[in-house]
């Protein structure tokens, strides 16, 4: 006999067994297992397409997220588990000195797949995978503006739309997502002409401009003793 917190359902297709559904992982707001995984399914066919065909970094909270005083425990987590589904669609990436096998978020039984194991934040690169499972080039521009000390939001958004104003003028349309905490990320579409070199010398030219124009309120040196 199944636990109460327990149910069999069909995703898609796919049979999946969602466990532990009334555990809290928000206890801030008591918002349960069951409850992401009802968001997760309800913003499928939204999230779906940015996440595509990119191998996805997941960040799990088994425990819940815990509150502001006492944070829960995470981990990062690259390689594919043990556990996934066989149909859970997967890419391998090369790194420095060895390979890691990653899965792809492309359908809407994934997804709930991966509430069910508390991946809580789902990263994945500005690049996708080929029809031959080699990389493409990027097809995002992004800035992570990331506030330093003493710093929000609202500094943070007159950055953004200083950079908005510049790509704007480089004929792309930049959007701001909010990043989980007290940063901004500004995304750009772009049409994949160039390679990440590139697309990267670009992002570190501006912001070495705007560092120059605006020095009281742009830092571009990721070394947190500069911020």
């Amino acid at each position: 006999m199944e636990p109460n917190d327990t149910e069999k359902v069909t995703v898609d297709g796919h049979r999946l067994t969602l466990t532990h559904l009334d555990k809290v992982l928000y206890p801030a707001t008591g918002t349960t297992k069951r409850d992401v995984l009802a968001y997760y399914a309800e913003i499928a066919d939204v999230l779906i397409p940015h996440a595509a065909n990119r191998p996805a970094t997941r960040k799990r909270w088994v425990h819940g997220v815990g509150t502001e005083e006492h944070p829960g425990e995470f981990f990062f987590r690259k390689n594919l588990e043990e556990s996934a589904p066989s149909w859970v669609k997967r890419r391998p990436v090369q790194h420095s000195n060895h390979t890691n096998i990653y899965p792809l978020v492309n359908d809407r039984a994934t997804l709930i797949w991966l509430g069910q194991i508390a991946a809580l934040e789902i990263h994945v690169p500005q690049w996708q995978f080929g029809r031959t499972g080699a990389a493409r080039n990027p097809d995002r521009l992004v800035f992570d503006l990331d506030p330093g000390e003493g710093v929000g939001l609202a500094e943070c958004a007159e950055v953004a739309r200083l950079i908005r104003a510049i790509l704007s003028g480089m004929g792309l349309d930049p959007m701001p997502v909010t990043s989980g905490s007290k940063g901004i990320h500004l995304y750009a579409a772009i049409d994949g002409a160039q390679t990440s070199d590139q697309v990267s010398a670009v992002a570190h030219e501006l912001a070495r401009s705007l560092e120059a124009d605006h020095p009281d309120l742009v830092v571009s040196d990721m070394k947190k003793s500069l911020r």
